[in-house]
């Protein structure tokens, strides 16, 4: 597996803590997060859920990114912003096509694939390990005022200059040949 951090790059951010029941840190994601093309994926996005973030935090987006696809940019599976500094939790399916059970507010921006909604790991079959970076960031605005149409890696432009946290668990995911 590649050892680069896709975030490393970015502007230094107070580090925080995220969980979830659905996935372990460094863990193999359950079939359910994997894409509906294969066995067993649902397209259900993970549990989090978040604590001590930074003092002054206004706002949290969540985003999922995996840099080991085959596409020079990777591959963006999920991003929700404008989450309130209120909500420290997001369900497991909450990143579903309706977004129901997303928080007043916040909305889910299309993936790499184009859709407002999780979509799973679905790494090419004998492609190796692929690493999935669940983060959620803590950001000193109440909205990023990115439009809802608007691609994951605006949103992540958008926030460079407003993060004051950020929060990150590792799934992983392989597809045999």
């Amino acid at each position: 597996m590649p050892a680069n951090d896709p975030f490393a790059r970015l502007p230094r951010a107070a580090p925080f803590t995220v969980t979830s029941t659905t996935v372990a840190d460094g863990a193999a994601w359950p079939p359910e997060q994997h894409s509906c093309g294969l066995p067993g994926g649902n397209d259900t996005s993970p549990q989090l859920s978040w604590s001590g973030a930074p003092a002054g935090t206004k706002s949290y987006a969540v985003t999922v990114y995996d840099p080991d696809a085959p596409t020079g940019s990777g591959f963006w599976h999920w991003a929700v912003a404008d989450i309130p500094a209120t909500v420290t939790d997001l369900p497991e399916g909450a990143g579903d096509d309706t977004g129901s059970q997303i928080p007043g507010g916040a909305y889910q921006l299309p993936n790499d694939a184009r859709t407002a909604r999780y979509i799973g790991a679905a790494p090419p079959a004998g492609h190796g390990p692929h690493r999935y970076f669940v983060v959620v960031h803590a950001l000193d605005i109440p909205s990023t005022g990115v439009p809802a149409d608007a691609t994951p890696a605006i949103l992540g432009f958008t926030m460079a200059g407003h993060t004051l946290g950020r929060a990150v668990l590792t799934a992983t995911s392989e597809t045999p040949a």
